[in-house]
């Protein structure tokens, strides 16, 4: 971190709206990806990071260490985003969906839509790892500051994109396949 972002954390931690507004414009991006990464749902996530930025402006005082603000700030919107899932209730398909569903299986074997594929995998990789790998390689985060935003040691976040990319794989590999 250098001597900037730390001048920053430690105005907005005093109160200061203008360091704080900076922040935001920092940091919203990373806070939507870890959101998103939980909920897989846009809305939602947009409504954690609002809900996540007001709790932080509130509950600044807390942070005693300015260097583990971006950790702090991080874990807030994962909690919301958790506590947003937790209350969900599954909702039935629609009998229309259902039998529309049953019709697009039997033609799926060579129209694969890769992309849901990469979302299914993704979404079934533990929450840790799916924000690792969401900042990564959707956000194109740079190793260092995501492990500063998960509140993570390089050689952590290495082990667990790796892991995570390895289970990747091997879901999609039926469906690359089949491509090719």
């Amino acid at each position: 971190m250098d001597s900037n972002e730390h001048a920053t954390f430690r105005a907005a931690i005093q109160g200061d709206r203008d360091a704080f507004e900076m922040i935001i414009r920092s940091f919203s991006r990373n806070l939507f990806a870890i959101a998103y990464g939980i909920l897989q749902n846009r809305e939602e996530a947009e409504d954690v990071v609002q809900d996540t930025l007001v709790k932080a402006w509130k509950s600044r005082w807390r942070v005693r260490d300015p260097e583990k603000f971006p950790a702090w700030i991080s874990t807030i919107a994962r909690h919301r985003a958790r506590d947003l899932a937790r209350r969900r209730r599954p909702e039935p398909l629609p009998h229309e969906f259902e039998s529309a569903e049953t019709v697009e299986a039997t033609t799926e074997t060579e129209n694969v839509d890769l992309d849901s594929e990469v979302y299914a995998a993704l979404s079934q990789l533990p929450e840790l790892h799916r924000m690792a790998v969401t900042l990564r390689y959707f956000e194109e985060l740079d190793y260092a500051t995501i492990e500063r935003t998960l509140g993570l040691t390089n050689g952590a976040l290495r082990g667990i994109l790796g892991r995570a990319l390895g289970v990747m794989r091997r879901r999609l590999k039926p469906a690359l396949a089949s491509i090719a």
